[in-house]
């Protein structure tokens, strides 16, 4: 399945019914009378994060939707049904924008969250409701009111706890593949990552989501190499993964070139915890090791972790890492539970 992580769609609520205009006629019957229905109000467009779906691939193949235009109103009293409605199903993290890709409508972040997105125009009265004693016999009805149409926006924000940022062939595939489940395309040119990918880690019996996002390289934000469009992906992880390849000459301003661009990028990504590792150390000798572990702590202010995902060495180290910062923001997270001696007014 391919990774869309932005689309734009049309949507058009369902015109309302139009009400009916109808006399009562029956055999034996002295007297009739107006019995025209109210016409039925048109469908509702919805958008509701649902379970399953990591991507926005299926508004590829499909950009319009409508919802069904109410039933019209019939005599005998008879009003019309509503049409049906429209639900666009999005994976949970998906925010919804404006025809101008900047105004913010709606921001799915949890499994079960709805929002109207056009809302269906009311059915039109039948005669019937405009009998009065003045005028027992009315011969006019509303017409339905159309619905709404609009060009709407949809961004994908993968939720993760944990994010990967680095350089191209910095080794974050292989990080992801050595310690979920995931397979990630892994190759030794540059940006092997062309798309976001996901991956549940495990470590001391707990669980946490990683994301892997392609390299950045200098004047990302910018647009150079791929750019930053993807950065979006790891704006709501708790905590940051930055590997710097063992294999770079200065690590220092590979680690540096890489914090600048989260800076430029903005989104408070440059704000976040940050575990900084020394990836792929299993291709330098000891003495090399030092020097670039001492550099790194000289740029970062930090002592990184060394790290080789491909013999496993630090592996469980970074992971626990990772999930100190997960769990301890968590907790901060999770809401204050009273006791329930207090709502009773126990003592």
């Amino acid at each position: 399945m391919k990774f869309l992580d932005q689309a734009k769609v049309h949507i058009r609520s369902g015109d309302g019914g139009a009400g009916a205009v109808s006399f009562r006629r029956e055999k034996f019957i002295e007297f009739g009378g107006p019995d025209g229905g109210d016409g039925g109000r048109g469908g509702d467009v919805w958008a509701v994060a649902v379970e399953g779906l990591n991507t926005l691939i299926d508004y590829r193949y499909q950009q319009h939707f409508r919802a069904q235009i109410g039933v019209h109103g019939m005599g005998r009293n008879l009003a019309g049904g509503k049409g049906s409605d429209v639900i666009l199903k999005v994976p949970a993290g998906t925010q919804i924008f404006e025809d101008d890709n900047e105004t913010l409508i709606a921001d799915l972040t949890e499994i079960g969250q709805k929002v109207l997105l056009a809302k269906g125009g009311n059915g039109g009265f039948g005669n019937a409701h405009f009998k009065s004693s003045t005028n027992q016999a009315p011969r006019r009805a509303n017409p339905g009111i159309e619905g709404q149409e609009r060009d709407i926006w949809l961004r994908l924000k993968l939720i993760a706890d944990a994010g990967i940022v680095g350089l191209p062939n910095a080794g974050k595939s292989t990080f992801l593949a050595a310690v979920t489940a995931a397979k990630p395309k892994i190759a030794d040119y540059p940006f092997t990552t062309l798309h976001p990918g996901l991956g549940v880690a495990r470590i001391d019996a707990r669980e946490f989501v990683i994301a892997d996002i392609p390299g950045l390289i200098e004047g990302a934000h910018e647009g150079v190499g791929i750019g930053d469009r993807f950065l979006g992906h790891v704006e709501r992880t708790r905590v940051l993964l930055h590997l710097v390849s063992a294999q770079e000459e200065d690590v220092a301003y590979t680690y540096e070139t890489v914090r600048n661009e989260l800076e430029a990028y903005g989104g408070g990504l440059d704000e976040k915890q940050e575990v900084l590792a020394l990836s792929q150390a299993d291709t330098i000798d000891g003495e090399t090791r030092k020097e670039k572990i001492k550099a790194l702590n000289k740029a970062s202010g930090k002592t990184p972790l060394v790290l080789s995902a491909a013999t496993n060495e630090g592996t469980e180290t970074v992971l626990r890492a990772l999930m100190e910062v997960v769990q301890a923001a968590r907790k901060q997270e999770e809401p204050e539970v009273e006791d329930p001696r207090w709502q009773k007014g126990e003592s």
